[in-house]
């Protein structure tokens, strides 16, 4: 397992205190849940990211009424 240490200003030290308290973590675990987290909201960014770009080649174009009406009258 590896240890990283980290440099926290008071506001921070505040913030990491209450919130450790307030979800029944260690701080420990608080930043590893934070971590997991982000992480998955990267990836779930991602995964959209590529759904969108995939519709966005599919998406359906539609007529104006307009341009309806004029081919009908080319003919």
């Amino acid at each position: 397992m590896a240890v990283i240490s980290i440099c926290l200003n008071a506001e921070e030290e505040k913030m990491i205190s209450f919130l450790a308290e307030e979800y029944e973590r260690d701080k420990s675990g608080l930043i590893r849940l934070s971590l997991q987290q982000m992480y998955e909201n990267y990836v779930d960014r991602k995964v959209i990211e590529e759904y969108e770009k995939k519709e966005k080649k599919r998406r359906k174009k539609f007529l104006r009424a307009e341009d309806i009406m004029k081919s009908i009258s080319d003919f």
